[in-house]
């Protein structure tokens, strides 16, 4: 496994994909040139020698507090599912650019995915695979946003990197509103205040208590994700 640069800014990352971010347009699932564009953005971070675990959504499948007809319980279930499926394409589309991946799930499926077991996602990092984790916490009533502070912290990143399709953090919607106000940083008790949609309030508490700081940036810019784990000036820092 290559050494760390010395520039590396982090060197153990959780990096937050929304299961939006997986398709090109909103009637799509999932796009096999995006889940492509992603993978090569994770293998140029992996020659770094970054060790890398991924937290997934799954609302391009299934959004729990869409439905209201279907038991909220039932419902969140449903969309840990989705996140499997999502991982699965992602771990495919990893390991067509020869990224080793290994799949970790909060439900059990041992025919699909291994369970998760943070020992061993760690040892699996430090053998430079990538780690992908699916099924959410395994709870109902909590986001992945929430999953990706908890798996974070259990795994000790030293940061979080929150993948969007904006540049960072507004005081409002920048593609409604051009007078928009980006932060380029911002603690967590100031975002919480704000009302800012980055993460929800347990997600928060949780990297606020752990002090793991959330970097919310556009992926979708070739090469970002590099300059985000090399600590370059990009997106909205969220801190103490």
């Amino acid at each position: 496994m290559p050494k760390p640069a010395r520039k590396l800014r982090y060197s153990r990352v959780v990096l937050k994909l929304s299961g939006e971010t997986l398709a090109e347009s909103d009637g799509e699932h999932l796009t096999p040139k995006v889940l492509t564009r992603i993978a090569l953005q994770i293998k140029e971070v992996k020659r770094l020698g970054v060790d890398l675990a991924i937290v997934i959504g799954g609302g391009n499948i299934w959004r729990g507090s869409v439905s209201r007809e279907i038991d909220r319980t039932t419902s969140d279930y449903m969309g840990m599912l989705a996140t499997v499926i999502n991982g699965l394409a992602l771990q495919d589309a990893l390991e067509r650019e020869g990224v080793m991946t290994r799949v970790q799930t909060a439900i059990q499926m041992q025919e699909v995915a291994e369970p998760f077991i943070r020992r061993r996602a760690i040892r699996h990092m430090e053998k430079g695979r990538v780690v992908i984790f699916v099924g959410g916490t395994g709870n109902p009533y909590f986001t992945t946003d929430t999953t990706a502070a908890l798996r974070a912290s259990e795994i000790g990143a030293d940061v979080i990197l929150k993948a969007t399709k904006v540049d960072g953090v507004y005081n409002c919607d920048p593609l409604k509103n051009p007078r928009a106000k980006k932060f380029d940083r911002i603690s967590y008790l100031d975002a919480l205040r704000k009302r800012l949609k980055v993460m929800d309030s347990t997600a928060f508490s949780l990297c606020m208590d752990n002090h793991i700081p959330i970097v919310v940036f556009d992926m979708f810019k070739s090469g970002n994700l590099k300059r985000a784990v090399l600590g370059e000036k990009i997106g909205t820092v969220v801190s103490d």
